[in-house]
């Protein structure tokens, strides 16, 4: 089995660009969440001239909608929500300097050529896994437009946080390369 690549937050675009398509990844460090309601608040500030409530340089967001956390945890449940979601919103955000992005699913075309343009990174974190994940998760914190309960945008501290990359900053996906393997047979 292949070893997980140590990464630590800020993610850099040099580092981004060395990762590769199926390469196995912990994370540790901070990142950020925020769901579709989020990714369109940001993206309406910007519009109006506004600055957002974080400088999203070389950072990473995960779409996730965490469950309330029971005594003793930093955070319930805390699988990946579906990334196409995002779309519309992203190619702003990582016109903003987002280096990553962590969900589930397939992303867009325009989402992939703006990722290729910025040099980012799209992550897969394992759906069926919230709660081993949210044992990564040692700090949850609320930055921004906390009205939005669990799709308010937050700060996470991780530890190994365990995922894939499914697209890299070429645009290479894993997904459709896993697939062609399978189609060959």
């Amino acid at each position: 089995m292949e070893e997980a690549i140590k990464l630590v937050t800020p993610l850099a675009a040099a580092k981004a660009r060395q990762l590769k398509a199926g390469d196995l990844v912990l994370i540790t460090g901070t990142i950020y969440t925020a769901r579709d309601a989020a990714h369109k608040r940001m993206v309406e500030a910007l519009a109006a001239g506004e600055r957002l409530p974080v400088d999203f340089t070389d950072q990473i967001i995960y779409y996730v909608g965490p469950a309330p956390a029971k005594p003793g945890q930093a955070i319930g449940s805390a699988g990946p929500t579906t990334s196409g979601r995002m779309d519309a919103y992203t190619p702003r955000l990582l016109d903003q300097g987002l280096r990553g992005m962590i969900g589930k699913g397939y992303r867009s075309p325009a989402v992939v050529a703006a990722m290729q343009q910025h040099g980012a990174v799209y992550f897969a974190a394992t759906g069926g896994a919230a709660a081993l994940i949210a044992k990564t998760i040692k700090k949850y914190e609320i930055v921004a437009y906390e009205d939005l309960g669990p799709e308010a945008l937050s700060r996470l501290t991780v530890e190994d946080f365990p995922a894939i990359v499914v697209i890299d900053s070429e645009g290479r996906n894993f997904y459709t390369a896993g697939q062609s393997k399978y189609r060959e047979l």
